[in-house]
């Protein structure tokens, strides 16, 4: 297999890679959500100040047949990357994804990274014996976490709705909850952007432990510019602390064109404003938000870490059903 850098500026060769990814990701989960093309393209061709991406695709008889993915970050944790390897399915059992794999360890060595991340949707009672799975073990990789992948179908009636904004304002007196899309006043993005740089942190990861993330404004405005470059917006609940700084957060990522899957990107409190139930009341919050205004959307998709029994708990609530896994490995050299 030859590999290439994939040129982000054609759009026929973007196609390609795009519908390589497609089949790849939805073998045996058909019914998953999965980016439109157009998400594709703005996810590849934006730019983040906080983090290296190169893309690559292998060639077979001039048949594009793989798509790896490795992303570096910059700012903190640069002991780490991430690494994305998809393979054709009309194309399997034919060391391509070893190729490909292979391939991008060669940059992360090469920029002095000795932490290796990945990630597979499997079925929960297959982690350990997926045949995903099985290949990054027998790359060097071992089960660093894993994460519970949920689905929340749409509509939620709106009384069951409220009874959670009420449940969960019984004990946080005294902060707002507030929703923005993208006009987020800028006299709240320095808290938002230091309460999402806790989450590396504070979440549950398993046996890899990360650096609080560096997100400045100006990282979150490109944040901004790439959700608009999927042809997306966001919907953003806040919970206000009495000193006027974001003590809570819940982000959903909404499709602007048919598509009627949503994603959650986050839920996270500020660790000095836990116990507050300000989980339930911004996600609860956003949930109504959603409904109101992008009527047409029937599916959330949300995941979190098996231990962290807190946002377990509130998914359970209002109704998340599992679905699959999504198990981490790490390989350290």
């Amino acid at each position: 297999m030859e590999i290439r850098q994939l040129d982000l500026a054609d759009d026929a060769q973007m196609r390609t890679a795009y519908e390589v990814n497609r089949r790849a990701e939805l073998v045996g989960r058909e019914d998953a959500p999965h980016w439109s093309f157009e998400n594709f393209l703005g996810a590849m061709r934006s730019t983040d100040s906080g983090e290296r991406q190169e893309v690559r695709v292998g060639y077979v008889d001039g048949q594009l047949v793989a798509l790896g993915v490795i992303y570096l970050w910059l700012l903190d944790n640069t002991d780490k990357s991430w690494v994305e390897v998809k393979v054709d399915p009309a194309h399997p059992r034919r060391g391509h994804g070893t190729a490909m794999l292979e391939h991008l360890a060669e940059i992360a060595t090469e920029d002095g990274r000795t932490e290796l991340l990945a990630d597979t949707k499997v079925p929960i009672d297959e982690v350990d014996t997926h045949p995903k799975s099985l290949f990054l073990k027998k790359l060097g990789f071992t089960h660093a976490n894993v994460e519970l992948v949920r689905y929340l179908k749409l509509p939620i009636d709106d009384a069951v709705i409220q009874g959670w904004i009420d449940q969960a304002a019984e004990r946080h007196d005294g902060y707002r909850i507030e929703t923005y899309g993208d006009d987020i006043p800028a006299a709240l993005v320095p808290s938002l952007c230091l309460l999402f740089g806790q989450l590396a942190v504070d979440a549950p990861t398993g046996d890899v432990d990360f650096e609080e993330e560096v997100m400045t404004p100006e990282r979150f405005a490109e944040r901004q510019a790439t959700i608009k470059a999927m042809g997306r917006t966001s919907l953003e609940t806040v919970a206000i602390a009495p000193d006027g700084t974001v003590a809570a957060q819940s982000t959903l990522a909404v499709p602007l064109d048919d598509g009627t899957d949503v994603w959650q990107w986050g839920t996270f409190v500020h660790r000095e404003h836990r116990g507050h139930r300000l989980g339930l009341a911004t996600k609860a919050a956003n949930l109504r938000a959603l409904q109101t205004t992008y009527p047409d959307k029937r599916r959330i998709v949300t995941q979190n870490a098996e231990t962290n029994d807190f946002m377990v708990s509130i998914n359970v609530l209002m109704g998340f059903e599992l679905v699959e896994a999504s198990a981490e490995f790490v390989r350290r050299s």
